[in-house]
């Protein structure tokens, strides 16, 4: 939730999470910030539990999981990206992000910068069960 509101995001907004695990960012967005969300996601088991749960809270209209690989994600619509991912596939994903997200679009990065990019702002939070967090906010320039 934190990379969400670091990110402004609104109802307004369509959030990708490229890597979405078990759905939770995409959910949060669709559920508690009233974003449309999409996930990308490469394990079979992955979307299916989060599609599932999608469809348990009734979320279909505002959130969905695509079976794929963020690589080749279409990012076009995109005006907040979130990713927690090692800064090796930042690195990999950064050409990507460059050519397929439309200025102004915001990049959140959990724990792992994007390298070549300065972030805008940086947050450091800790969780309820006390992990700590670095958040990295990036703007498309």
């Amino acid at each position: 939730e934190k990379m969400l509101e670091l990110a402004g995001v609104g109802p307004e907004d369509t959030v990708y999470d490229l890597g979405s695990g078990d759905g939770r960012i995409v959910i949060a967005a669709a559920q508690k910030f009233g974003a449309r969300a999409v996930g990308i996601e490469i394990r079979g088991e992955l979307v299916t539990q989060s599609a599932a749960e999608i469809a348990k809270l009734g979320l279909q209209k505002r959130a969905r999981i695509i079976h794929g690989d963020m690589f080749e994600a279409d990012l076009g619509p995109a005006t907040v990206v979130t990713l927690y991912q090692l800064t090796a596939v930042n690195k990999r994903l950064r050409p990507l992000l460059e050519k397929r997200l439309h200025r102004g679009a915001r990049v959140v990065a959990c724990d792992f910068e994007i390298p070549g990019w300065t972030p805008k702002k940086t947050v450091e939070v800790t969780s309820e069960n006390g992990n700590e967090y670095k958040i990295f906010l990036y703007l498309r320039s």
